[in-house]
């Protein structure tokens, strides 16, 4: 997997006036969709976004939609979906969530992988954990935004 080679702005420079990201965890029901959500309500139609997983379950988190609500976030009409090879193919960037999402992806894309908090690690659990995991998938997709937005 190959890894962000990029400084802050330079996706912007090689990526076409609308980019697409992908955001790929195991499941499709939690941080993937978290991050798909987050990065549509602060850049809105300047970048195209997807959320998909290598193994997507029945449904979204409920605690993941209740913790993005807190924060004027509504995830709750989305579904979960695979990621496909024409998916990976149409994104300008793909992002994995974790560290067991795992994807073939077209050379010439770039990815990068988040391999973000896990609170239950530190038995940190239900709505707290939630909170966390948010907070840090929107400093990164933040992180990210500036790069592919003016």
């Amino acid at each position: 997997m190959r890894h962000r080679l990029f400084t802050r702005g330079a996706y912007r420079e090689l990526m076409p006036d609308k980019p697409k990201v992908l955001f790929v965890c195991v499941k499709n029901g939690g941080k993937s969709q978290m991050a798909a959500g987050l990065m549509r309500h602060l850049v809105g139609d300047l970048v195209e976004v997807e959320s998909a997983g290598t193994r997507p379950g029945p449904g979204l988190n409920q605690q993941s939609v209740e913790a993005l609500l807190e924060v004027g976030v509504d995830i709750s009409a989305e579904t979960t979906q695979p990621a496909t090879a024409s998916l990976l193919m149409a994104a300008d960037v793909v992002v994995t969530l974790g560290r067991e999402a795992r994807v073939d992806v077209p050379t010439g894309t770039h990815v990068e992988n988040w391999d973000t908090d896990e609170p239950s690690d530190r038995g940190i659990e239900g709505a707290e954990r939630m909170r966390l995991v948010r907070d840090d998938i929107a400093a990164r997709v933040r992180v990210l935004a500036t790069e592919l937005t003016p």
